[in-house]
């Protein structure tokens, strides 16, 4: 794995983060496949329950796709095809993972970044912090599936003022748009993420993934819901040793110690 993604593990809260600084973490083909084989890897290891996503230095979260690797891995159109179909399963795996996944926005979250942080469940940013989508500047195409993701969050007017005008937006105008969850102090917002990381992790795990199964399929197609394995799950929780040991634990007055099944 390159060392431009970083990997962390402090007890059931996992991190990745985007380690190229200099560049504003610009995302290169080679990190999107590292970015990739970590998720995949935390998506797997039952430790995990929650994953925060980040970018190193404090300056940026993810400031889009590195554009001076642009002539040696998007020149051609099968090179531009293999590059999005990298990106889009990343995406994909963030969209779908089985966890809680919260994005850590310091400073710019630009291109790529406002796109990777819409797969994530959670997302709360600094003060400081400016977002943007500059595909218009550049020429580039964008997909179906990016723009649901941003149309679902934000809804259609605000989507097509982000695209349309590729200006850069504010937090403040982030948070009225519903583009992020909360905007704290840019001191704060390593220590807010893992507040929030830790609150989501001592909850019961099959409560908290039922509700993100739960919620996916309220915004799919209605003739591609699948409300029986919603039923299914709200049954699992209820027959489940953590629901026993949540109740107990509200009764006598102490926290409850949740293992997720």
């Amino acid at each position: 794995m390159t060392d431009k993604i970083i990997t962390e593990q402090s007890g059931d809260i996992a991190r990745i983060i985007f380690n190229q600084p200099e560049k504003r973490n610009a995302v290169s083909l080679e990190m999107w496949e590292a970015m990739e084989e970590a998720a995949t890897r935390f998506a797997n290891d039952d430790t995990v329950r929650i994953l925060i996503l980040s970018g190193a230095g404090g300056k940026a979260f993810v400031s889009g796709a590195d554009v001076s690797k642009f002539e040696t891995e998007r020149a051609s159109a099968d090179a531009v095809a293999h590059y999005n179909a990298t990106t889009q399963r990343v995406y994909d795996l963030l969209e779908d993972f089985p966890k809680p996944t919260i994005a850590q926005i310091d400073g710019y979250c630009i291109g790529g970044g406002v796109a990777l942080s819409l797969s994530c469940d959670l997302r709360i940013c600094g003060e400081s912090s400016q977002f943007a989508v500059p595909a218009a500047k550049l020429g580039l195409g964008y997909g179906f599936h990016g723009i649901k993701r941003l149309v679902d969050i934000v809804g259609p007017s605000f989507a097509k003022e982000i695209f349309f005008t590729a200006r850069r937006f504010t937090s403040e105008e982030a948070r009225v748009m519903g583009l992020v969850n909360r905007v704290v102090p840019d001191d704060q917002v390593a220590r807010s993420a893992e507040e929030t990381a830790r609150m989501i992790a001592d909850n019961a795990p099959m409560t908290v993934a039922s509700v993100k199964y739960i919620v996916s399929q309220t915004v799919a197609p209605e003739s591609e819901r699948d409300l029986a394995e919603c039923d299914a799950r709200v049954t699992a929780c209820f027959e489940s040793a953590d629901y026993i040991e949540g109740r107990r634990a509200f009764l006598e007055k102490r926290k409850a110690n949740f293992v997720g099944a």
